[in-house]
């Protein structure tokens, strides 16, 4: 049986729906790799050519954001270079958010040390399909997108995935 999007929402179901978009989300890198704004080194696509790419969608000021931070910290000092790459994208929520200065603060405060897009005007948030902060996207060793996870106390979720994804160890 087929509900209507009201018929559904009354019986508690609007989580089951799907949210109307302009365009279906980006499943690959590129939208990534021809964003200009960066704070660190722009990944290309050679940079990122057969790597595990885990993508953070974060503003600084948000504080579930922040409690991914140490495990997204753990996985970029642990996991080899050549086989995973970590970049965040950090899209504003507040004005404030939004000064460069801020920004470069934030991520000193919160410890942040790899590549950041700064995404003021959402391109890559809306090019993803991104919603809620903070979602990972876990790129595959194709580049394809493999999983999005969204909100925080999902490090277990996120740490297995990456691992399922990197070649086994010889």
């Amino acid at each position: 049986m087929k509900l209507s999007r009201r018929a559904a929402l009354l019986l508690g179901g609007a989580a089951l729906l799907p949210r109307p978009t302009a365009a279906a989300p980006a499943r690959t890198l590129q939208p990534l790799l021809a964003y200009a704004d960066w704070l660190g080194t722009r990944p290309t696509a050679a940079s990122l050519a057969g790597k595990v790419v885990l993508v953070d969608v974060f503003t600084f000021g948000c504080y579930n954001c922040a409690n991914i931070t140490p495990n997204l910290q753990t996985l970029y000092r642990t996991k080899p270079s050549s086989q995973f790459a970590l970049i965040g994208v950090h899209t504003p929520e507040t004005p404030y958010e939004r000064e460069r200065a801020h920004v470069v603060e934030g991520l000193r405060r919160l410890g942040i040390v790899w590549p950041v897009a700064i995404d003021n005007r959402s391109r890559l948030w809306a090019a993803y399909g991104v919603e809620y902060w903070p979602t990972q996207l876990i790129f595959d060793r194709t580049g394809r997108l493999y999983a999005t996870i969204i909100g925080d106390s999902q490090d277990a979720v996120v740490d297995s995935t990456v691992s399922k994804l990197l070649p086994p160890s010889s």
